[in-house]
């Protein structure tokens, strides 16, 4: 198996343009995937930037005649498996291996959804209410709190995304030649939440979702994202086709997506819309009808002013579980019309607890009633009626076993808080996912788990067994020592004291003068971005882009385009950003990135490690995240450059060794002037 992977492998490289090029570690880790897939055993592998990983764990599960999930971490690698890396390796195969893009539910066009839309003109609220609007500005939101659209360019989208609709083959948002808001788009299409299955829809049989399943089904190799592959997990393995490997590319981002998808989420809009979608089904059918739509929506508005003022914070497990369920009927304690809650003010609200145990029961009544509807429908039901129904059984259906689920927190569980004041949910994750995956996941399929840096301890952090669990580090085939400078600016003060923010402004200053621009100044958080552009804007004779001046992509290109210009950012640009060449020429991070200390999960995290909590939790997490910064400069054989960290503490403090051993093995220098004549001398080289 190992001779035919590496022969295979020699092909697909011979294909690359100027005929490729040999990696030691990239033939090193290939043979690694096969050894393991053909014994079963897991594989974690560190190959750094430039193995060109993914042929290397590509080859071999495209041989191993196997069923193939590929779950990467942005839709850029999706689509370099797709459209190059999966072809090459078909061709060298020299089989029939097909594969396959599949995405949630929610990216494909719902026919059904649409041709209620488009049939009757209707404003559908079901998914336009479930999810809450982004704290993010939004160009089609008119004032108010809850970011609503305004209709008519609301309107005018949706009539746009209809016409798509009668041409697209695939259903796929991403083929959008416009990005929709996120109402228009929820307008026509669906969530699994609420889907009713192919067999149920009147529009099953010619279902975009469906056909991308299938295809799916049917290939040998299917590319998803990682999140994706979280909510197969959640559901108990109902999203994906059956499969005997997992491949993880990006591995170090598994465990937070594991445990965003593997937990709750209850927002104020997931009741609104029940509410709403529900009026033109049960309403008619009696005043308690009404009342209970009317209390389902009120609680939803009961719901907001209760998390609004917990937003951020960690939720004690007792305030949860100490839900109680009088009689089991919340509204006892109302008057006559059921609605005595809606005379509270803000100096009265309810408890938490209490509005749960409101939301249990009211959310009950609405399912009872929904499923009468069901029992009670004409023989000559239209199939837009039924569809609907079905959907808001289902939404509603999900929605009372997440309630329940809030009311039997365990130990190992966190509840928080999360999203500002204008869009707050309550949120339960496991605190530890690895005995999750132990049982889920594991003992199902062979992983494989690759990344340019795995972090500490992710091993025992996934629930890997540990017996059956192999770990491989192929470096990278960059000459770092050479091309590289890492650069500690030791004499910045402590970052508490406030002399220290513009001893950092003069440091970037002259750095990047030396620099001749070309840099991506990299900041943990966006205040601190703000005050260094506000400054050297001033300053420096070269254009500096700040993240806020464009959308991510757009702004990577006006910067990989004008090789002297600057580029300002936050985390969101410490991985995933590849600009190869002299435009980016020097990265500067502003300090080391711990985690923040009030984050819900990490604090539970924390509780549990005890003393340890800070070699545990938070160390690993700031080399990963530091490895990933420190990797945007050094993305081709020929790129040269320095990384500068303004932070004195990985030069004095006991813990840089371990920080520093997650780093690319660069050049280390204390010495501003010898990095500046390093960056000159560098950028003088034709």
């Amino acid at each position: 198996m190992v001779d035919v992977v590496r022969a295979t492998l020699g092909l697909v490289a011979a294909s690359l343009p100027g005929g490729g090029e040999a990696r030691e570690g990239q033939a090193e880790m290939a043979a690694a995937v096969g050894r393991a897939l053909g014994s079963r055993r897991h594989l974690v592998v560190q190959a750094g930037t430039g193995t060109g990983k993914s042929l290397a764990y590509l080859v071999p599960a495209a041989l191993s005649g196997e069923k193939v999930v590929v779950a990467t971490a942005t839709k850029a690698l999706q689509d370099q498996l797709a459209t190059k890396d999966l072809p090459m390796v078909a061709a060298a195969v020299g089989t029939e291996l097909t594969f396959a893009v599949l995405k949630g539910r929610s990216n494909y066009l719902c026919r059904q959804r649409a041709s209620e839309v488009g049939g009757h003109g209707e404003q559908l609220n079901l998914s336009t209410g479930a999810i809450d609007p982004p704290d993010a500005d939004d160009t089609l939101t008119s004032t108010g709190e809850e970011g609503i659209a305004d209709p008519g360019r609301l309107g005018d989208q949706v009539r746009r995304l209809l016409r798509w609709a009668e041409d697209t083959s695939t259903g796929d948002r991403a083929e959008l030649d416009f990005e929709p808001h996120f109402r228009a788009w929820a307008m026509v299409s669906t969530t699994a939440r609420e889907c009713p299955g192919a067999f149920r829809c009147p529009s099953g049989r010619e279902c975009f979702a469906e056909d991308a399943r299938s295809r799916a089904a049917a290939a040998d190799v299917v590319v998803v994202n990682t999140h994706l592959y979280g909510a197969h997990l959640a559901s108990g393995g109902a999203v994906l086709p059956p499969h005997d490997i997992v491949v993880f590319d990006e591995a170090h981002e598994v465990e937070e997506v594991m445990t965003d998808s593997l937990g709750v989420e209850i927002g104020p809009g997931r009741f609104r819309a029940l509410a709403t979608g529900a009026r033109g089904v049960v309403q008619a059918r009696s005043a308690a009808s009404d009342n209970t739509l009317d209390l389902v929506a009120e609680v939803a508005e009961q719901f907001q002013r209760v998390l609004r003022p917990l937003a951020g914070t960690r939720i004690p497990r007792g305030v949860i579980v100490g839900v109680e369920r009088a009689g089991g009927d919340d509204d006892d304690r109302a008057g006559p019309d059921g609605g005595a809650d809606a005379a509270q003010t803000e100096d009265s609200l309810p408890s938490l607890s209490e509005v749960i145990t409101l939301a249990t029961g009211r959310v009950g009544r609405l399912v009872s009633l929904l499923r009468q509807a069901e029992r009670d429908r004409p023989d000559n039901e239209a199939t837009g009626e039924r569809s609907r129904r079905d959907r808001l059984i289902l939404a509603a259906g999900h929605l009372s076993d997440d309630l329940t689920k809030l009311t039997s927190l365990t130990d190992d569980e966190v509840a928080w808080v999360d999203g500002g004041s204008r869009s707050p949910s309550l949120r339960v994750s496991p605190i530890d996912v690895g005995p999750l995956l132990t049982e889920r996941l594991w003992s199902e399929v062979t992983g494989v788990l690759t990344s340019a840096t795995v972090p500490i301890g992710l091993v025992k952090r996934l629930g890997l067994p540990e017996d059956t669990t192999d770990q491989l580090d192929v470096g990278s085939p960059f000459d770092y020592r050479n091309h590289a400078m890492l650069y500690v600016a030791k004499s910045i003060p402590d970052r508490r004291r406030p002399e220290s923010e513009p001893a950092i402004h003069i440091e970037l200053e002259a750095l990047i003068t030396a620099a001749g621009g070309r840099t991506l100044a990299l900041f943990t958080s966006w205040r601190a971005m703000h005050a260094a552009v506000e400054v050297l804007r001033g300053r420096l004779p070269f254009r500096v882009w700040a993240q806020s001046d464009l959308p991510k992509s757009a702004l990577i290109e006006a910067f990989r385009s004008e090789e002297a210009s600057c580029l300002f950012a936050t985390l969101g640009f410490w991985q995933g950003v590849d600009v190869p060449g002299r435009t980016l020429s020097l990265v500067t991070i502003d300090r080391i990135p711990f985690p923040r200390p009030d984050d819900p999960v990490l604090q539970a995290r924390r509780d549990r490690a005890g003393s340890a909590a800070f070699g545990a939790v938070d160390l690993p997490r700031a080399g990963t995240l530091l490895a990933q910064g420190a990797g945007r400069l050094i993305r081709s054989a020929e790129d040269r450059g320095v990384v500068a960290v303004l932070d004195s503490r990985l030069a004095t403090a006991s813990y840089r060794g371990a920080l520093l051993a997650r780093v690319p093995p660069m050049k280390r220098s204390l010495d501003r002037d010898e990095v500046e004549a390093f960056l000159k001398a560098t950028l003088a080289d034709p």
